[in-house]
């Protein structure tokens, strides 16, 4: 085994994935497609580990909690069958982007620990596979191995991955309304949807609608029709997270009041489109000369932050920028886990 640092970024739905098909191997209930950003990357560095009798993981410099390694080390258990090795592993992840605030830092998080891992245990994975070997950790995650605009396919376990998608250019406007952790975590949220909603198998089908007009609207380069089908489909979801039992509410009186401001923004000539993930942060879409005009106007809601199209998921070289060592070097070694 070797080192090796991998860095990746967030991605955005424009067409959502809310469901599970299989919990076990992270299949959606319905394909999805998402803008993978060129801000708010994760950086992660797997070190072997060779004395350590459980894997460590470091999360901004800090070492995590147990429920947060468990699930670190289930995905690197797979990526230990995949490779035919039993070794343990120091994993440091640093985010530039808060976690668990419904800005997709498991997406960056985990298609970064997947190129990471995959190079650290010497598995030759073409884009495909590296892009399905991310989904067992974070469904979201597969889409950030892509660069730019990425369509995941629902199907099985061989076929479920995502891959780029020619599209117009664009920029999308970040709000951050709110960097704190979410009450409900999306994976508990998903699975009480599918349990309690009652609109639940109208949203999967729905949502297979709205991705097939979704890839032909970014084939043909039709920017309107891009930004109608993710707004609808963002509200849509939200609507029907709000339909479970109890309800579960993500978006707040800021985020709707920022909804309201790019409707306005549309009648006074500035096209753009809002969505949101699940939690109260808001992403605009909008063409490339508008963008700076318009995150002037929506600055009184919250951090701005204007964002391209991003690279995927790869591998840094000794010449890039890769987190500090820390202190759960020292825990590795002995052993410990968080």
């Amino acid at each position: 085994m070797r080192t090796t640092t991998a860095r990746a970024y967030p991605n955005i739905a424009l067409v959502k994935y809310w469901g599970k098909a299989d919990e076990e191997l992270i299949l959606p209930a319905a394909g999805s497609l998402s803008l993978t950003l060129d801000h708010f990357e994760t950086t992660t560095t797997v070190v072997p580990a060779p004395d350590a009798s459980s894997d460590v993981l470091e999360l901004d410099g800090t070492l995590a909690d147990a429920g947060q390694t468990d699930r670190i080390s289930t995905f690197l258990d797979h990526v230990r069958a995949l490779a035919g090795r039993d070794d343990r592993v120091l994993v440091r992840s640093r985010n530039s982007v808060p976690t668990g605030a419904g800005l997709a830092s498991s997406a960056s998080g985990f298609a970064a620990l997947a190129t990471a891992a995959a190079a650290a245990f010497d598995l030759d994975l073409n884009a495909r596979d590296l892009s399905r070997l991310a989904r067992r950790g974070s469904g979201s995650a597969c889409r950030s191995i892509p660069d730019g605009i990425a369509v995941w396919h629902a199907g099985d376990d061989a076929s479920s991955f995502a891959e780029t998608v020619p599209a117009p250019d664009m920029r999308m406007i970040i709000v951050t309304v709110n960097r704190a952790r979410k009450a409900v975590s999306s994976r508990e949220a998903m699975r009480l949807t599918a349990a309690t909603s009652p609109f639940y198998s109208g949203w999967v089908s729905s949502t297979e609608d709205y991705l097939e007009q979704m890839v032909a609207a970014c084939a043909a380069g039709d920017f309107t029709r891009i930004g109608e089908i993710t707004e609808s489909h963002a509200l849509r979801m939200h609507g029907l997270i709000q339909s479970t039992v109890p309800p579960i509410r993500f978006l707040n009186p800021t985020s709707h009041a920022i909804f309201d401001a790019v409707a306005e923004a549309r009648e006074n000539g500035i096209e753009a489109y809002s969505t949101a993930d699940a939690g109260p942060n808001v992403a605009v879409i909008v063409r490339p000369h508008d963008a700076e005009a318009l995150a002037e106007k929506l600055s009184g809601f919250g951090d701005v932050r204007v964002v391209g199209p991003g690279p995927g998921a790869h591998l840094l070289t000794a010449d890039d920028e890769v987190p500090p060592a820390d202190a759960a070097t020292t825990a590795a070694g002995e052993g410990s886990r968080a």
